[in-house]
């Protein structure tokens, strides 16, 4: 794109381009760009043909309080890509409402092939919705379905009663985290999440910080990614997704323990972990993640270190998309060769 059509594109922008807008750039909140998500994965869905709906569930909370807010302001647009919100009355019927929405696969007089689910809530919503959740990452997700649990984590206690971060829970819960960086990385990290989810049976966690989901940021859209299947993996013979009936004993366990080996070569074929200068000789190595990552940056920057820098000192780092589980492969290969990380 030349500098002519950049200013054409600014001169004709729209407040509604943030949401139907397909190349150049938009501004987006972090909230807006967890509204504008389920909308690029209906069009991905769409464009490798298949026929999905959506569906929204959870309960607002800082830093998650103006969610719901946004997402009936955009009403028009998730109606028009067959996408439900349903806000609940706790978070707890959130997440079993969501369940729900992945078993309508398994029904013979179904519409669609699948539905895309988000479950949103802040940190202690999370705690409060501990039982629902773990049961629904256990039972699993459908394979043109899948499902992101977006935390709202107000690490710093800015609005709430107390410090809490959710990636402990996530754990807990057997349940695969994400942890984006900046509100441009929010779409891509929730394609990602879902194509995980489709593919390893798992539900995903997502980590959404104040500072991050309530900042804003000119975002370039980027074309629509294409997830490879792992050709290092075999399902078992029981599969990974939720099925009916499906009840509950040890092969739901079991079922847990071949979803998180999946999920490790999903991020294997598609790594989401990187290596920022790659420097093979370098004896020293910092590993960050989430915006932990972009602090780093900005005072490495103050100190004057840049990449050119980096490179004669001999520091290389490395930014983990996915924490976990942790893909050990790329981390492995990081700490090659390093006296001190």
């Amino acid at each position: 794109m030349n500098l002519l059509q950049s200013r054409a594109l600014l001169d004709n922008y729209k407040l509604q381009d943030r949401y139907i807008r397909e190349e150049g750039r938009v501004f987006l909140t972090g909230t807006q760009a967890l509204v504008r998500l389920p909308i690029v994965q209906r069009e991905l869905d769409r464009q490798n043909g298949l026929n999905t709906a959506g569906f929204i569930s959870g309960y607002r909370g800082s830093p998650l309080g103006g969610y719901d807010q946004e997402l009936w302001r955009a009403r028009q647009f998730m109606g028009e890509h067959n996408i439900d919100f349903m806000p609940a009355i706790n978070e707890d019927l959130a997440a079993t409402a969501i369940l729900g929405t992945q078993q309508v696969e398994s029904d013979v007089a179904r519409k669609v092939d699948g539905v895309f689910s988000i479950w949103y809530g802040k940190g202690p919503g999370v705690d409060r919705a501990g039982d629902a959740l773990k049961h629904g990452n256990a039972y699993g997700s459908s394979p043109h379905g899948g499902v992101l649990v977006i935390a709202g984590d107000d690490h710093g206690c800015v609005s709430s009663s107390m410090s809490h971060q959710s990636d402990v829970a996530f754990m807990a819960f057997f349940m695969p985290t994400l942890n984006p960086a900046s509100v441009e990385e929010y779409v891509h990290y929730g394609l990602y999440g879902f194509a995980m989810s489709r593919f390893s049976g798992c539900w995903v966690g997502f980590k959404a910080i104040s500072e991050t989901v309530e900042s804003a940021a000119s975002v370039n859209l980027t074309e629509l990614p294409e997830f490879r299947i792992p050709k290092d993996y075999q399902a078992p013979d029981f599969g990974l997704h939720y099925r009916w009936p499906d009840l509950p004993g040890p092969q739901v366990e079991a079922r847990m323990v071949e979803k998180l080996d999946a999920v490790r070569a999903f991020a294997r074929a598609n790594p989401i972990d990187q290596r920022i200068y790659n420097i093979p000789e370098a004896r020293l190595g910092i590993i960050t993640t989430g915006k932990a990552h972009l602090d780093l940056m900005e005072a490495l920057k103050m100190l004057g270190v840049d990449e050119q820098r980096a490179r004669e000192i001999g520091i290389d780092i490395y930014k983990v998309g996915m924490v976990w589980p942790l893909e050990t492969e790329g981390a492995r290969a990081f700490l090659r060769g390093k006296k001190e990380v």
